[in-house]
C-alpha cells in the first residue's frame, strides 16, 4: 500500500492544501480524546503564560500531521509512543498511551513499545515509560 491508498483513521484523506488545519485538528483531536472537546468552535486559550501553545499543537500537530493520510491513526499511535519515550516526555506520554488504546492499540501493544525502547532508547527511559503507561491506565 502506497501513502496515497492510506487513510486516517475514520478513513478520510489528507485535508486538501489551504483547508482549515485549525478544524481539521479540532476533528483528529476529538476522534483520538472522544468526549474531551465539546462540539464546535472552541477557546482552547486559558489566559496564562504560553497560551498560544494549545493553539500551535491544535493546528501544526493535529491539524497538520494527525489528519494527513499515508498512516492510519493507529501507526500514528506506535509512532507517537515511541518517539514520546525517547524523549523521556513522560506527561505526554500518559495522554498518547490512552489515545492508543482509542485508536485500536491493546495494553499488550502498548508494553511491547515500552520493551523495544528499551534496546534503542535505554532502560531507564524505557522503566519511566512503564511508569507513566501504568499511571495512565490506572486513572
Amino acid at each position: 500500500m502506497t501513502a496515497k491508498d492510506a487513510t486516517n483513521a475514520e478513513g478520510d484523506a489528507e485535508p486538501a492544501a489551504g483547508s482549515d488545519l485549525r478544524t481539521a485538528g479540532l476533528k483528529a483531536m476529538r476522534q483520538a480524546l472522544p468526549g474531551v472537546f465539546p462540539e464546535g468552535d472552541v477557546d482552547l486559550r486559558d489566559g496564562l503564560l504560553g497560551e498560544d501553545l494549545v493553539e500551535i499543537g491544535l493546528t501544526s500537530v493535529w491539524g497538520g500531521i494527525w489528519a494527513r493520510d499515508g498512516l492510519s491513526y493507529r501507526d500514528r499511535s506506535l509512532v507517537t509512543l515511541g518517539i514520546l519515550i525517547a524523549l523521556g516526555a513522560e506527561s505526554e506520554l500518559r495522554t498518547h498511551v490512552r489515545i492508543a488504546l482509542t485508536n485500536g492499540l491493546t495494553e499488550d501493544e502498548i508494553a511491547e513499545v515500552v520493551y523495544h525502547s528499551a534496546g534503542y532508547a535505554g532502560f531507564p527511559r524505557a522503566t519511566a515509560a512503564r511508569t507513566a503507561a501504568r499511571e495512565a491506565l490506572a486513572g
